[in-house]
């Protein structure tokens, strides 16, 4: 029979392993979540000014494209609708992150939405 101390020591061992582990998915996922989050702001300061509303869908949808590439999210011209509303403008973003964990892909859908 093992010692009080010794099943002690292994549950804490397995304690944090389990932390570790916890630690490491928040890591990989963060990323993602803090870039859709930057993208989300952008969508909605470009949709509150009223010059957006003046120029061409096309070079909206570039801009938010751009800007989306430089966060690093793969964004793509054909995952950007912009619709002129009465009010302005509506933008809507659709896009899928793939994120490998320990060798298994987890895809994580985002849609961030501005204006309308």
């Amino acid at each position: 029979m093992p010692q009080p101390s010794t099943v002690k020591v292994a549950r804490l061992i397995a304690g944090a392993a389990v932390l570790l582990i916890l630690v490491i998915l928040g890591a990989l996922l963060v990323a993602p979540y803090a870039a859709n989050w930057r993208l989300q702001s952008y969508l909605n300061d470009l949709a509150d000014d009223p010059a957006t509303a003046q120029k061409p869908a096309d070079a909206v949808r570039s801009a938010v494209v751009n800007e989306a590439a430089g966060l690093g999210l793969p964004v793509h011209s054909e995952d950007v609708q912009v619709d002129p509303t009465a009010a302005g403008i509506k933008i809507e973003v659709l896009y899928i992150v793939h994120v490998n964990i320990a060798g298994s892909a987890i895809d994580l859908h985002f849609r961030p939405t501005a204006g309308g």
